[in-house]
């Protein structure tokens, strides 16, 4: 009887070992569900991934500028920021606007030069050439798209390079390439600060770009590939003439959609738990909205969110960090023009 009394609590003692085992490991399921690990709620089980919220950390790119700000002023300099814009073309007629607004919030001067569709590219590489020897102007950008008949290469090198905000400039171009960058192109320094003021440092990750033009996705592909903190990305870009566009997008861990096609990127186009940016910005009709138009991403924003770890939305996502990136480049320039 004692025998047998004895072999029952060894046999009880392994099944509270055994559940208690079960416990442990069920809490550590729900612990990884809760912190975003390789099992957590963004893993295509129905539920939304996280939002990246630009306009929340585009404000903190802008606090960050505050001290450098008042550094800069206390030397009497005020950094000084100078667009020119060719043409009526409203989209470009906005951005210039919010550009402008941002600069006055921050305290920056700026200035809008708006030139005629009809100007010569003579005209308008005098003008550049004025604000280049214009020693309280210390950025410059040409807002594109231009006329036709000027040349994009043209206007982008007459910048000074110690001036070229937007990064266009081929010296610019060429510093980034081998990483030593004057400026960090707008856009694509806008992205890798969301990415990483979102928590998805892309070191060591696949991201896959989708697009390859030269003011988003070559600079930003030459960016995350950099021996450096916050780079070290293993990075594809693929474009209009990849085949199988969707077993490249498959195995991103990040996928950087920058191509401008509405929607293009489908839920079955994406891993569960990819982290997502959207850089496209289209207006599609919409009947319901104000002026017959919304504004959409390059991503089916709603389906790809399910699956997603991380989005950023269009509008509010990628917007607001060109604008905040500007501004710190102009930041950047002033101080180094108070350096030489």
């Amino acid at each position: 009887m004692e025998r047998r009394r004895r072999v029952f609590v060894r046999q009880n003692q392994r099944t509270k070992s055994r559940c208690a085992l079960a416990v442990r490991r069920s809490l550590s399921i729900v612990s990884k569900a809760i912190t975003g690990g390789p099992s957590s709620r963004f893993s295509g089980d129905g539920l939304p991934g996280e939002l990246i919220d630009g306009k929340k950390i585009a404000d903190e790119v802008r606090a960050d500028l505050k001290p450098r700000l008042a550094t800069l002023a206390e030397r009497g300099i005020v950094p000084g920021l100078a667009a020119i814009i060719v043409g009526d073309d409203p989209g470009s007629k906005l951005y210039v606007k919010m550009k402008g607004k941002a600069s006055e919030e921050m305290g920056l001067a700026h200035w809008t030069v708006e030139l005629p569709e009809d100007v010569s590219e003579r005209r308008l590489l005098d003008e550049i050439a004025r604000l280049n020897a214009d020693s309280q102007v210390h950025g410059i950008l040409v807002q594109q798209p231009l006329p036709p008949k000027i040349r994009v290469e043209a206007a982008v090198s007459a910048v000074d390079p110690r001036k070229d905000v937007d990064c266009f400039h081929p010296t610019n171009v060429g510093l980034v390439l081998i990483g030593r960058p004057r400026f960090a192109p707008a856009t694509p320094a806008g992205v890798l600060e969301l990415l990483l003021r979102s928590g998805n440092d892309p070191g060591g990750k696949d991201v896959v770009i989708v697009g390859r033009s030269n003011i988003v996705g070559k600079p930003l592909a030459a960016l995350l590939m950099q021996k450096a903190n916050g780079a070290n990305a293993t990075v594809t870009v693929a474009h209009s003439g990849t085949r199988d566009l969707p077993s490249h997008t498959r195995r991103a861990d990040i996928l950087i959609a920058a191509m401008g096609s509405p929607r293009f990127v489908r839920a079955d186009m994406v891993r569960n738990g990819v982290v997502v940016i959207d850089v496209g910005i289209n207006r599609i009709p919409d009947a319901t909205a104000k002026g017959g138009y919304r504004t959409v991403g390059d991503v089916d924003f709603e389906a790809v969110r399910l699956k997603a770890k991380a989005i950023s939305p269009v509008p509010g996502g990628v917007g607001p960090m060109t604008i905040a990136m500007l501004l710190t480049n102009t930041v950047r320039a002033a101080e180094l023009s108070a350096e030489s």
